[in-house]
């Protein structure tokens, strides 16, 4: 146990090993970290367009996501100018849509920031980052931090994990007491790493070290302690205690659905609508719905089964069968039983438009199996 100056819950920390274990999770980053395109630039709109994308995102794959965003709007003034419709069909695949939706507000929210600002080009400081729609004391840490070195310590997941570990802690970390507890850590941690700011250590590399060690090697499952820079500072290495570290108190209650999509097709036609507020996939695209239901007698016996999935999402775990039903080309649609008594927000739309429009990862496996199972007799583009 760490001989103390200052005390935190259950571990005493010794304020000169607290430097130590700073410098050498630094060194270890140096050698090791992984070279991403937003850790060698300064300019705090390409460093808030990673970490909203990497909320919830594995780097792998957020890294094309940043890619394809930065492309497509390399300043915050396109993202902010672009239709709501075309950031969402861009995210597609990522999930947590309300990313995609609080990017999109924020950069509009810097366009008036500029003007109180004297037309600088995007915040850079916790005070100013942290008023931004979808941005919380992590994300304006780390922004803060990457871009303008301010003084704030960063506590992830990872972080949380790495400090949980290191010294030992008990305290659950989804209970006020328990983040008030670990961000005075980190910020006790960051204050005695950086020091008077001389020599390497400075608050952007130390915070992304601290992420990166929880990310390569002090991981949820299977910790590779024995090449960790600082296990001979760990705690719960010593005390046989890492795997059951970090605690949280409660488990969250998943919500199952039952999902049954009908494809109305008639001729290159298909009906969707898009989702509405207080509900999942906000602003997404989809087929008719009927939850917890199923397929209209008017059509059942045209009905063919396309595809059934099972779709899981962090509260909610989704059952969903999707079924096409062919409308015959010679009558009017708005004959057919099913058709007439749809809601009014569903509409008739083409196949090929129907392609550019933003939809959940669960829509766009199903438009696949579409266009492979029927084919262009069925699904003909339009002329």
């Amino acid at each position: 146990m760490y001989l103390c100056t200052r005390k935190w819950h259950n571990c005493q920390l010794n304020i000169k090993k607290m430097n130590e274990i700073g410098y050498q999770i630094g060194v270890w980053f140096d050698q090791n970290r992984r070279e991403l395109p937003w850790r060698h630039t300064k300019d705090a709109y390409r460093i808030w367009l990673s970490e909203i994308i990497l909320q919830q995102t594995r780097v792998a794959q957020g890294l094309d996501y940043y890619e394809r965003f930065v492309a497509a709007y390399p300043r915050v003034d396109d993202l902010a100018a672009a239709p709501l419709d075309q950031v969402l069909k861009l995210w597609q695949g990522l999930g947590y849509y309300s990313r995609a939706r609080n990017l999109h507000a924020a950069a509009q929210q810097v366009m008036v920031w500029r003007k109180e600002h004297g037309g600088k080009d995007f915040p850079d400081t916790f005070a100013d980052l942290i008023g931004l729609k979808g941005v919380g004391r992590y994300t304006a840490a780390a922004i803060a931090s990457f871009a303008s070195e301010e003084r704030v310590a960063v506590v992830d997941g990872n972080v949380y994990r790495v400090l949980a570990r290191l010294y030992d802690i008990d305290t659950p970390i989804d209970t006020t007491q328990g983040q008030k507890l670990f961000q005075g850590l980190a910020d006790e941690l960051l204050e005695q790493t950086v020091g008077e700011g001389k020599g390497k250590e400075s608050p952007g590399r130390h915070n992304q070290a601290m992420m990166e060690l929880g990310a390569l090697l002090c991981t949820p499952t299977q910790p590779k302690c024995p090449t960790c820079p600082v296990r001979s500072h760990c705690l719960a290495l010593a005390a046989g205690t890492v795997v059951e570290r970090p605690v949280k108190q409660g488990r969250t209650h998943v919500r199952e659905r039952h999902f049954t999509y009908i494809i109305y097709i008639y001729k290159d036609k298909l009906w969707v609508h898009q989702r509405g507020a207080g509900d999942i996939w906000q602003g997404l695209w989809e087929f008719v719905l009927n939850e917890d239901g199923e397929v209209p007698a008017a059509v059942k016996d045209r009905a063919t089964l396309v595809l059934e999935r099972k779709h899981q999402l962090t509260h909610q775990t989704i059952y969903a069968t999707f079924y096409a039903v062919r409308l015959p080309d010679d009558k009017d649609p708005k004959t057919n039983a099913a058709i007439g008594t749809l809601p009014d927000d569903y509409r008739p739309i083409g196949w090929m438009e129907w392609q550019q429009l933003a939809v959940p990862r669960l829509i766009d496996e199903a438009n696949k199996r579409l266009s492979a199972w029927f084919g262009s007799d069925c699904l003909r583009d339009e002329r």
